[in-house]
């Protein structure tokens, strides 16, 4: 049978972002032209339509506490926050004070600065403090690629059965498939690929959305 999917232009992705239940969203609109005046790091910013994904799945399985590794800017923590109830709870991992004030003050234009605890540090070593008897519904993991596998982990062992966790670029910029993979955090992603693949704790699926997203669901 033919390989069905669909290469993405200019004009279609165009298409796909306009007809999001959020698509006129003016805080993350003002969120992204903020970041965009970061210059080329901007590009860690996580696309409109992963940043809805990312609600419409915390609502849908009702989370009420998150965790995520990697803020940057804030836009994805925007997203996971709007979809836990009014007392839930996101811890927030990061190691750049700048990029995380810029966070603040968009979560506070959000109104959900009050859900979100920001915890500045190196993630391994914060994941390592978490309180003893803290269980997670939902986990999105966007930091060092090399350190992936480190956090699964870590992590993988305090999320409830049925809960999430979704990765980030997990297709490497679409080089993954392009034979000898010479750096370090391609190989870390595509290793990891792999492995989640044969977990028999979690059930996972790789989507080609935005730079690949690994859905994971704990057995």
């Amino acid at each position: 049978m033919k390989l069905k999917y669909l290469s993405l232009n200019d004009r279609l992705y165009r298409y796909v972002c306009a007809c999001r239940s959020h698509a006129d969203d003016p805080i993350l609109q003002a969120l992204r032209r903020e970041t965009e005046t970061l210059g080329d790091i901007s590009r860690m910013q996580i696309s409109r339509e992963q940043g809805d994904f990312m609600t419409l799945l915390v609502a849908a399985i009702e989370a009420k506490t998150a965790i995520e590794v990697g803020t940057f800017t804030g836009y994805s923590a925007i997203c996971i926050a709007r979809g836990l109830p009014a007392r839930g709870r996101l811890i927030c991992l990061d190691v750049n004070a700048q990029w995380t004030a810029i966070a603040r003050k968009y979560w506070a234009r959000a109104r959900v600065q009050n859900k979100i605890e920001l915890r500045l540090g190196a993630a391994i070593s914060t994941l390592k403090k978490l309180e003893r008897n803290l269980t997670l519904d939902f986990a999105f993991i966007d930091a060092a690629k090399e350190e992936y596998d480190a956090y699964y982990e870590l992590i993988l062992p305090r999320v409830r059965r049925n809960g999430l966790i979704l990765f980030d670029n997990m297709l490497w910029g679409g080089r993954l498939s392009e034979g000898r993979i010479k750096q370090a955090g391609g190989r870390a992603i595509d290793k990891l690929n792999r492995k989640l693949a044969r977990d028999k704790r979690v059930e996972s699926v790789l989507l080609p959305v935005a730079d690949g997203i690994q859905l994971c669901r704990k057995l």
